[in-house]
């Protein structure tokens, strides 16, 4: 029996909210953290989504835009908290413990660095983009590694979360609920873009320049746009998931990060709606009960995906539904 799309993207979401509050009824906090982790974890997919499910651009260098997100949490807190000095050329500022302003510090920066990245990458396709994006990535892993002043490759720690107007971030639910709320915005302004025209032209580029090109629209501008925009939302997930850690590090700039997010989106349907959703949730599980019983839940990992590519390529929700998903 086949499902409509729509109606398991609702079952997804519905699941995936009920399940903190039957844990929260269950006084079971760690699952709730669980699910945080999976909640933050499909926002940063979906952003690479964006760019690669819709695009057609795989990028093996997301990480760097998650670990900007990261490290501007980081050093902003920090800062806030130590009461001390962040220099910034020409003034300077005391850090902040707010969300919002290192939600929108987080995006910005990454969606700067996207553009020069992408300014850069764009020039090239196939496996040279891959590489080039990769050199990023390592770039600034390496960097963030030699950087003493902020840990350095032991990371810093951040003792006290951030806070939200209204809320008490430090409770788990409430935190689960800041960004879950962010992953539905996320996921409707997708799927807005993916029908608007924007993304009718990028999907357009992704499968002939020169066709888009033909009708005076300039596909290396479109892609562009869409890295940059990419780039701003997995930079969001990156803040979010050093919050729920309260800890950033140089692995956060990991080209395993970047490998991790394609894997969650070619287990969900790549181009999917809530491919990255499903991806995220189901990584966390194996993750979670088959790393309680061997430390090489990988492999069970590896063969699912071999699966997925082999026999289904519209991902799981592909399987479910019976239609395949974009092909890149």
């Amino acid at each position: 029996m086949k499902f409509e799309e729509r109606y398991l993207n609702l079952f997804v979401l519905v699941g995936l909210l009920l399940l903190p509050i039957w844990a929260q009824a269950m006084d079971e906090p760690f699952t709730i953290t669980l699910a945080t982790r999976a909640v933050i974890l499909a926002l940063a997919a979906v952003g690479l989504n964006l760019a690669l499910g819709i695009g057609g651009m795989v990028s093996f260098g997301h990480a760097v835009f998650f670990g900007i997100g990261g490290y501007a949490m980081g050093i902003l807190a920090y800062h806030a908290q130590t009461y001390t000095t962040l220099s910034l050329g020409l003034f300077e500022t005391g850090g902040t413990n707010s969300m919002p302003v290192i939600w929108l510090v987080a995006m910005l920066l990454s969606g700067a660095v996207a553009f020069v990245i992408g300014l850069l990458s764009l020039r090239t396709s196939g496996v040279y983009f891959i590489m080039i994006t990769l050199a990023f990535g390592q770039m600034f892993y390496y960097f963030a590694i030699s950087w003493a002043q902020y840990g350095g490759e032991d990371g810093l720690s951040i003792y006290v979360r951030n806070g939200f107007p209204g809320l008490n971030t430090l409770v788990p639910i409430e935190f689960f609920g800041i960004c879950f709320v962010l992953l539905c915005v996320t996921l409707v302004l997708f799927a807005r873009l993916q029908s608007s025209p924007f993304g009718l032209a990028l999907n357009a580029a992704r499968q002939s320049k020169s066709r888009v090109a033909a009708v005076g629209l300039n596909p290396t501008r479109v892609k562009l746009l869409a890295f940059v925009l990419s780039g701003a939302v997995t930079g969001l997930a990156g803040a979010l998931f050093a919050d729920l850690n309260r800890f950033v590090s140089p692995t956060m700039f990991s080209w395993q990060l970047s490998g991790e997010l394609i894997v969650l989106i070619i287990i969900g349907g790549v181009g999917r709606l809530m491919g990255p959703v499903i991806g995220a949730c189901v990584f966390v599980a194996l993750e979670h009960f088959l790393g309680e019983i061997t430390d090489f839940w990988h492999v069970s990992l590896g063969i699912i995906l071999l699966c997925i590519v082999l026999f289904g390529r519209g991902g799981l929700i592909g399987l479910i539904t019976g239609k395949e998903g974009a092909h890149v």
